[in-house]
């Protein structure tokens, strides 16, 4: 079965230009053309452009994208490369997990930090509280955000005793 740009772009959830945008860039080079021009797609492209997809949104840039393409079209002889690439985008997202993790961790904190100074109706009390009173979930999020901690310790120092 054929699919047009648009009925693709649909049951990819990306809009039409982006399509056009990579067949610009080299991105699908294995899409046929109507004998008018016109792109037509098939369950195949569908799944080459789900591997685009994963791995745009594992970070990899359009033009690294097509550095893989050109991996692809080289054949076998390139099946190290292509593992080695996969790779390093799975370590690329863990640090990327990591990162967000924390970010995650930092946003709890502040929601639980704002939910308690709404109750207390003011930012007081939550404010002035010592590390030791703050619920431990959230103390090493607050160690981190401090300067100094009450031994006058850098944050590093704490987590490295």
């Amino acid at each position: 079965m054929w699919y047009t740009v648009g009925e693709m772009a649909r049951m990819l959830g990306i809009p039409a230009s982006t399509l056009r945008y990579y067949d610009q860039e080299g991105i699908i080079p294995f899409v046929e053309r109507s004998s008018s021009g016109m792109r037509m797609f098939t369950e195949k492209d569908y799944e080459w452009l789900k591997v685009v997809e994963g791995l745009k949104k594992s970070g990899l840039s359009i033009k690294n994208i097509r550095t893989y393409i050109d991996m692809v079209q080289r054949g076998d002889d390139s099946l190290g490369d292509r593992l080695t690439l996969f790779h390093s985008r799975k370590e690329a997202v863990k640090e990327k997990m990591q990162e967000l993790q924390k970010i995650m961790e930092f946003l709890d904190f502040k929601c639980w930090y704002y939910e308690t100074a709404l109750a207390d109706g003011t930012e007081e009390r939550v404010r002035s509280l010592p590390l030791a009173e703050i619920p431990e979930k959230y103390r090493d999020t607050k160690a981190k955000m401090n300067l100094l901690d009450s031994y006058g310790r850098e944050p590093q120092q704490i987590h490295d005793c």
